[in-house]
């Protein structure tokens, strides 16, 4: 305690590599007065600031010298934390403050780090230690900074820990039916078994993408029912590793483990052998089958705001009245229906052009006369781009059962379907779009395919191509 200390010391390293508990430890083994403030548990930047003033008081009055009866924890700035501390550290040799996660702040303006940094240059007894993942070059804006590193965990210290709970490959009910003599072989099989899968498992995702030790246990865990199933059932025994591993290769494959989700995965089946002589038809066309597309995680009214948004884009402004009027919905069904009966017509007509064109004679028109142009698809002439105002009021046309009552509601979903980058900005309002995605001086254009809007629209039940210009 008594060796002069830097102004800042930065600790860094991966998740679970043992910072927070290290710091912690040697502090109080040291008798050194701090304050540890969590960055996790703090909602905003001023939560953060008024915090650490709380703390920093809590400490220094734990002695029962000195009472700050007028500092009431309030702090809404940098400069003001920096005045408070000077007042509660002017009477102490040495206080270090110790900010656990402050890179993953929340809310955090962008000289939050930095400022931090910089308190020991004004406090003299105040040694700021701040604790983050990865140190970026200049972050602090000071140079000179003394760093310490956790390295990460290696493979066999990784294993070593993962081997500390080892799980069972039977189930409950199939351990409570087991006799004494069994159990003891059953636990020399788990320790047997989860040590060769932990070890597969690292070589396949855990050097790559779970390096951290709490993502490489939950990735075993998340692995390890599948994995054991066959044995379950009674159709490899547990020590057949290398058969079990041949038959469940398709675990070590993937990265989907590695994304957590709410939704519960879909059983993915392994493929059997079957014998050339076996196979019918309808096996081998299945099999060729492309696998059905992801379910849509939109919410109603988001679906409905993207599909506006292709409207808006591939449609003319021109005809939203013809289409999006509650006035015209008769005549879009007649329409709906002379399209149906011109087709075949249209299709005649192709045809014969193609056999004149064939023989030499230039395609012709209905009336007779040479065609003068191709028409084509406005879906081919890409997305157009539209404003808010207009593309809000043909999601309001287009809803059956109305819009939400609050204005705000959706114009939350379309913030949501711009983070998304399903809707982008475009044109004259892009410059402001990153301080105002919703400003009326932007203009938006649809960011996804044909395809993809026909999947949401079937989920709706909502045909796109009776309001789609030709």
């Amino acid at each position: 305690p008594e060796i002069p200390s830097p102004p800042a010391l930065v600790v860094h390293g991966t998740k679970a590599t043992g910072k927070s508990l290290t710091v912690s430890e040697v502090l109080n083994g040291l008798n050194i007065p701090h304050a540890i403030i969590r960055s996790r548990e703090c909602i905003t930047g001023r939560h953060l600031l008024e915090r650490t003033v709380l703390a920093c008081k809590h400490e220094v009055e734990k002695g029962g010298l000195i009472a700050f009866n007028d500092i009431d924890g309030r702090c809404e700035s940098l400069s003001s934390l920096s005045v408070i501390l000077s007042r509660l550290l002017a009477h102490t040799k040495k206080f270090v403050l110790v900010f656990d996660g402050v890179d993953k702040q929340r809310e955090a303006p962008p000289t939050l780090l930095p400022a931090l940094a910089r308190l020991g240059e004004i406090i003299p007894s105040l040694t700021v230690l701040p604790i983050i993942a990865y140190p970026r070059h200049g972050s602090l804006s000071a140079p000179g900074t003394p760093h310490v590193h956790f390295p990460p965990y290696t493979r066999n210290e990784s294993l070593a820990i993962v081997a500390l709970g080892t799980p069972s490959i039977f189930s409950a009910e199939q351990v409570a039916a087991m006799a004494p003599q069994r159990l003891l072989e059953t636990e020399e099989d788990n320790t047997w078994l989860w040590s060769r899968f932990t070890g597969a498992v690292w070589d396949s995702l855990g050097k790559t993408a779970a390096r951290d030790v709490v993502t490489f246990r939950g990735v075993c865990a998340k692995l390890w029912l599948p994995f054991v199933s066959h044995i379950r059932d009674g159709t490899y025994g547990t020590r057949d590793f290398s058969r079990l591993m041949v038959r469940t290769r398709a675990l070590f494959q993937g990265e989907d483990v590695l994304v957590s989700s709410l939704l519960a995965p879909a059983p993915a089946s392994a493929p059997a052998s079957t014998p050339l002589s076996s196979a019918t038809p309808s096996t081998t066309t299945a099999q060729k089958q492309r696998p059905a597309p992801p379910s849509m995680e939109l919410s109603y009214y988001t679906r409905y705001l993207l599909l506006a948004a292709y409207l808006a884009s591939h449609n003319p402004p021109r005809t939203d009245q013809t289409f999006f009027s509650k006035s015209s919905e008769r005549a879009r069904k007649r329409r709906r229906k002379k399209n149906t009966s011109a087709s075949a017509a249209a299709a005649t007509t192709n045809n014969n052009n193609n056999k004149n064109n064939a023989t030499g004679t230039p395609s012709t028109t209905a009336r007779g006369r040479p065609a003068k142009y191709r028409k084509l698809s406005r879906r081919l002439l890409g997305p157009q781009p539209f404003g808010l105002e207009r593309w809000l009021a043909v999601f309001h046309a287009i809803v059956p059962d109305g819009a939400p009552g609050g204005a705000a509601d959706v114009l939350t979903q379309v913030a949501s379907l711009g983070a998304l980058r399903m809707v982008v900005k475009s044109g004259g309002g892009s410059a402001g779009a990153a301080g105002d995605a919703l400003g009326e001086a932007g203009r938006w254009r649809v960011n996804v395919g044909w395809e993809f809007v026909q999947q949401v629209a079937k989920g709706l039940r909502f045909e796109m191509a009776d309001f789609l210009a030709e």
